[in-house]
């Protein structure tokens, strides 16, 4: 009977033991931060720094011409938001387009889509993010984007129109000061596929920079031609850039310092 009882109690001393060792692993564990809604993280609330996740939505969906460069663009883009500590998620699904999911983003990126891109549940919805005070940052063919949403045109700017074959062109850099053009020389020359516009942006928006027509052929909007702008608008921010066509273009330096920075302006980073 005593050696019944001592086996019992040594039993419970290892169970004891295995217990103990078990709860100090998971109180040493470290712990998951979730990203907390876009809305929780504004000023005034009582969410920690911590708890504020910075993150940027990026929608590469074509329904039109799709870019070889969208590859190059996403990994630079992954890099860049690593960089900066912001996290990015990339989708090609319109569905993502929800109020829930997009309550979570900062920013919205358009990177290189083309064509009806959204069914008007998620164009709702995108519009209810903007008002709510969400950002845009349209990139390239952003611009050849959406034509029967006349929202989204207002949004971007201005809808394409043209471009000639890829050349290199001087722009023109008339504001210095923008997150997305203060590392820029005041002209700068680089090789890329220009866009005309169906409209000059200019009465809506805040010009960044312009192209020199005179530099290249193909140009049609005369000595007025914004390639890059910002603007508020319905309740949110708007960043656009006609520049990354190529791939060359997602391992330059200035050119990704451009970019970034336009992100930086729509999604307050």
């Amino acid at each position: 009977m005593r050696k019944t009882s001592t086996w019992i109690i040594l039993a419970l001393l290892l169970i004891l033991s295995l217990t103990v060792l078990i709860l100090a692993s998971i109180t040493r564990r470290p712990q998951t931060v979730t990203a907390l809604p876009r809305a929780a993280c504004s000023p005034g609330t009582t969410a920690s720094r911590s708890e504020c996740q910075r993150r940027v939505l990026v929608f590469t969906k074509t329904a039109a011409f799709h870019h070889a460069s969208i590859k190059d663009a996403v990994v630079a883009l992954r890099k860049l938001a690593e960089d900066h500590g912001v996290l990015i998620d990339f989708t090609e699904d319109g569905a993502t387009f929800s109020d829930a999911t997009l309550a979570h983003y900062n920013a919205v990126v358009f990177l290189m889509t083309s064509g009806e891109v959204l069914d008007a549940d998620q164009q709702a919805a995108f519009e209810r993010y903007i008002r709510s005070g969400g950002g845009y940052a349209g990139v390239h063919s952003a611009s050849d984007t959406g034509y029967h949403w006349s929202w989204y045109g207002n949004l971007v700017g201005a809808y394409f129109r043209t471009h000639p074959s890829i050349t290199q062109a001087t722009i023109n850099v008339v504001d210095r000061t923008h997150p997305s053009t203060s590392m820029l020389p005041a002209l700068w020359t680089r090789t890329d596929e220009w866009y005309n516009f169906r409209t000059n942006p200019r009465p809506n928006v805040h010009v960044l920079m312009t192209l020199n027509e005179t530099t290249y052929k193909g140009g049609n909007m005369g000595t007025d031609h914004p390639i890059a702008w910002y603007h508020s608008y319905d309740g949110g921010r708007s960043w656009y850039t006609a520049l990354g066509h190529t791939s060359e273009s997602y391992s330059d330096p200035l050119f990704l310092a451009h970019l970034w920075g336009g992100i930086t302006y729509a999604g307050n980073l």
